[in-house]
């Protein structure tokens, strides 16, 4: 099935508009604003936890995985939307999908997100989270994807090659398959991008910061770009 079908007329317009302009070092492609918005191709960007389920916590400053996903899912938003893209995110805010904070919160916030996904219809899905390992000096970002799909192991692949591609990266590595919720949730190609290790001291150091937050959505952002460049070709 081509899950970009429906989307072959804003191709259209990307074939058309598509530039490319360098910031952080990498290559951005820059879409028409002039273009209808019902236009424009759907990226549902998804900040993992959130309210009562904060994630892990980083082990130096005690930050909360919830609030860094967050942070770094506004950040990609304001880049795709800068792209040209229409942007849903699944958790605006700090609060969580749940509604009442009682048995079974963690499957209603999922089943939202879900919701949110299959409603929105989008071009792709990047789901934003924080690692976290017993053995401190594990480090650097890994992205999944849902074994049986061939255009989120793509996406996936692209966006893993844009992230070791970084300055920051200090071993390369593939994108792997993953059995979660977020990803078996639809037919939409999606991604987790786990961003790096909150239990190691360094990559704590980096993803508190907006700058390297901003790195990150634009390898994330790069990614994308390639992946729907190759799946439209």
């Amino acid at each position: 099935m081509n899950f970009f079908y429906r989307h072959r007329v804003a191709m259209g317009f990307l074939s058309i508009f598509l530039s490319v302009a360098m910031t952080f070092g990498i290559c951005f492609f820059a879409l028409s604003r002039t273009a209808a918005q019902t236009s424009r191709l759907v990226v549902v960007i998804d900040a993992g936890h959130g309210g009562i389920d904060g994630g892990v916590v980083g082990i130096e400053t005690g930050k909360k995985e919830s609030d860094i996903n967050l942070s770094l899912s506004r950040i990609l938003q304001t880049a795709f939307e800068d792209a040209g893209f229409y942007v849903i995110q699944t958790r605006p805010t700090e609060a969580g999908l749940y509604g009442a904070a009682t048995s079974g919160y963690k499957k209603r916030d999922m089943q939202k997100r879900a919701e949110v996904i299959n409603e929105s219809m989008p071009a792709l899905v990047i789901s934003v989270h924080q690692n976290f390992f017993s053995m401190r000096s594990r480090r650097g970002a890994q992205v999944f994807f849902r074994e049986d799909s061939a255009s989120s192991r793509l996406l996936a692949a692209n966006i893993q090659s844009e992230l070791n591609s970084m300055p920051e990266c200090v071993k390369k590595t593939n994108a792997l398959a993953g059995d979660y919720y977020v990803l078996n949730c639809s037919d939409y190609p999606s991604v987790i991008v786990e961003c790096g290790f909150l239990s190691n001291a360094a990559d704590e150091q980096l993803l508190v910061t907006e700058e390297y937050q901003g790195k990150l959505a634009a390898a994330i952002l790069k990614g994308a770009l390639c992946f729907l460049t190759t799946e439209t070709s």
